[in-house]
């Protein structure tokens, strides 16, 4: 007699979950950027069911670690009542920092995915390996580059805006 195990997707079924959830994740980015926020979006699931999302929000909450996913983190947290999230997958618009990437790893999320590489501060493969650390008590599984096209475009028109705004400050100060 054959035990059934869980039903694991097909890496086509997969993908194309990463790229739904994925742009539910730049919904929310834009939610962050209508704040004056840098537009970052993550959405934490389940199954199918999501248990939390959230956006960037250091500034209207003076709080520099209310990264989109630590946000998200803290809500699925309330939501499953446990901060342990091993059956979550977590997207994320850009590669999480250092201090994220720490969070995830802690909160053991199962999976991370994300759009757009963070060439500059990345904590999963661009700078910095923190969540595949051998030496850490869990490791991530990741998936880098879903709608990677779509989640830099955002960022980049973001700082191009914020640069251009600059510009024109000071040539009108000056």
């Amino acid at each position: 007699m054959q035990t059934a195990g869980p039903v694991r997707p097909s890496s086509e079924t997969l993908h194309a979950l990463d790229e739904h959830w994925m742009r539910h994740a730049l919904l929310l980015a834009h939610r962050a950027e209508a704040a004056g926020e840098v537009p970052v979006g993550a959405v934490i699931v389940s199954g199918d069911r999501i248990l939390g999302e959230g956006w960037n929000r250091p500034i209207a909450t003076h709080d520099p670690s209310a990264h989109a996913e630590m946000v998200a983190l803290r809500a699925a947290g309330q939501r499953a009542g446990n901060y342990r999230l091993a059956d979550a997958t977590l997207y994320v618009t850009l590669e999480p920092c250092v201090m994220c990437a720490g969070a995830i790893v802690h909160a053991r999320v199962s999976r991370l995915v994300f759009g757009a590489w963070d060439p500059k501060a990345g904590a999963v493969s661009s700078v910095y390996d923190v969540i595949a650390a051998p030496k850490l008590n869990h490791v991530v599984q990741w998936r880098g580059g879903v709608c990677e096209e779509a989640c830099a475009r955002h960022l980049r028109a973001f700082f191009r805006q914020r640069r251009e705004a600059a510009r024109a400050a000071r040539k009108a100060a000056g």
